[in-house]
């Protein structure tokens, strides 16, 4: 599995996810500000400060009018409490109140009474006084009355009754996002760090939670494969770098478990080897040790034909043993792959008349004919003669010694999808299916199950060998019984193919196959 996908990538995911998890926060909490401005831009103050002033100077003449003597500070605190921008209110008699005291600015509104000319004199003074927190109502100033300018300035609107000016309204200068950010602030900032919180929160399980939970379960599959557990997996049906990484571990897993395997494959056949290999040579050296104590025994004078008779036992026992450790050196420098390279080119016409040459007695002494057949266009092999030779070798001599007198041993060879194929072929009894699976192994052998054996049973390592000498050749050997009866070998071997391990150290051949 190579790089995800960008989009489903892990890191892109994330920062995506940040991203937009950001843009979310900052949305939410610029319509929270749209809407909180709205609701200063939608009040009734209206949107600027002199709108402000003459709309509080409107509805403070329209309730003087109706009621002269109305409890002013109680009113604009009443009728103005939603209004975020401060005001002032400043009457002729000397009252003085605000919407929002502790808003207005130092000096606010004396200052606005002041002006040119020195205009308001004390009653500025005290103006100021109570602009800066003094409650309105005041008793009204007797010691000298002032005079209320139209305007006291910029954002300010005069109170008219009955055509009457009795009081001025004025609103500090300043921009509405100041008032805004004063009355809203606080709100803004709790809401923010909720925000913030709820959104790392989010992130946390939405984007981390996932990730984590999938490394966790990939650091269990670890720790598990650790301890040996090698059929555990991890998940990797994601697409993006853990499931990449999964994905290698599981890979790591599959090869480990089956080296497991393979070792413990190994460990039996190991077993199983020592245990075959110690029964066949048990059986010609309990012969030859039985013979030989027999012609010791002292006071046992044996005449010469029964003494002759017993060193010829001993002498074939001793054939059979060394034929066998022969093959089991021979199998053992095959599977091991500790000989050299050999390339050679070799025609299949040259290896089936070496083959028919070396079993000729066996064939005449049964009455079996050879019949060889090599089409035309098939290309000439490569790889290592002797070996190839003694892997026909071991077949012909299989099926010879399983053949009855009369039969006919058939070699061809043919191309077949740029390899060549080929058949060793008999008119015995075939081999039993359950035998099959099982006669390419060490030490197998069914003779009981062929009928008409001429020639006793051989070391039941030859088709071992043989399936040895195909593989190392790159090829494959199969056995199967005939249409018409007879056992069917059949090897395919790939044209041209340098061997991955070619023998140049051989025995010749040997008439001493596995009996199937």
């Amino acid at each position: 599995m190579g790089s995800p996908a960008w989009y489903r990538s892990l890191y892109w995911r994330i920062a995506l996810g940040f991203v937009a998890l950001l843009a979310a926060l900052l949305l939410v909490q610029g319509l929270l500000f749209l809407w909180l401005t709205a609701r200063v831009d939608q009040s009734p103050a209206g949107r600027t400060p002199q709108q402000l002033a003459d709309y509080v100077a409107r509805q403070l003449s329209l309730a003087l009018t109706d009621e002269p003597r109305l409890d002013l500070d109680a009113y604009v605190r009443e009728r103005f409490a939603d209004v975020p921008r401060a005001f002032a209110v400043v009457m002729a008699d000397g009252r003085r109140t605000s919407n929002r005291p502790d808003a207005l600015p130092g000096g606010f509104p004396g200052t606005m009474m002041g002006g040119p000319g020195g205009r308001g004199g004390r009653g500025g003074g005290r103006g100021g006084a109570a602009g800066r927190g003094g409650r309105g109502n005041a008793a009204p100033d007797t010691e000298a009355p002032f005079r209320l300018p139209r305007r006291g300035g910029p954002n300010s609107a005069p109170i008219v009754v009955e055509g009457r000016q009795v009081g001025i309204v004025a609103v500090p200068p300043g921009p509405a996002a100041l008032v805004a950010l004063r009355e809203f602030g606080p709100a803004l900032a709790v809401t923010g760090l909720a925000l913030l919180i709820a959104g790392a929160t989010a992130a946390a399980l939405l984007i981390f939670g996932p990730a984590h939970r999938r490394l966790r379960r990939l650091e269990d599959a670890a720790r598990a494969l650790g301890e040996g557990r090698t059929e555990v997996r991890a998940d990797d049906a994601s697409g993006d770098e853990v499931a990449v990484l999964a994905g290698a571990f599981n890979r790591m897993a599959d090869d480990l478990q089956a080296r497991a395997r393979a070792l413990a494959d190994a460990d039996r056949a190991r077993r199983q080897l020592l245990a075959d290999v110690s029964h066949e040579l048990m059986t010609p050296l309990t012969a030859i040790r039985g013979y030989v104590q027999t012609l010791a025994m002292p006071g046992v004078a044996p005449d010469e034909d029964t003494r002759r008779r017993f060193l010829a036992i001993v002498d074939q026992e001793t054939y059979k043993l060394e034929a066998i450790i022969g093959d089991l050196l021979d199998l053992a420098r095959l599977e091991g792959g500790g000989e050299q390279r050999v390339h050679e080119t070799i025609p299949v016409g040259e290896l089936f008349r070496r083959v028919v040459d070396r079993h000729l007695p066996d064939l005449e002494a049964n009455g079996i004919t050879a019949e060889v057949t090599v089409d035309p266009a098939t290309p000439p092999l490569v790889g290592n003669a002797a070996r190839l030779e003694q892997a026909l070798q071991n077949l012909a001599a299989n099926a010879i010694r399983h053949m009855p007198g009369g039969g006919t041993l058939t070699l061809a060879a043919a191309p077949h999808d740029h390899s060549v194929r080929i058949t060793v072929r008999d008119t015995g009894p075939g081999i039993p299916a359950a035998h099959l699976p099982h006669i390419f192994e060490r030490f197998y052998k069914a003779d009981a199950a062929r009928a008409g054996a001429k020639i006793r049973s051989g070391s039941g390592l030859g088709l071992s060998i043989v399936r040895a000498i195909v593989h190392h050749h790159g090829g494959e050997v199969t056995a199967a019984n005939g249409d018409t009866g007879g056992a069917v070998f059949t090897i395919t071997l790939p044209v041209g193919h340098a061997p991955a391990t070619v023998l140049s150290h051989t025995r010749g051949g040997t008439d001493d196959g596995a009996g199937a």
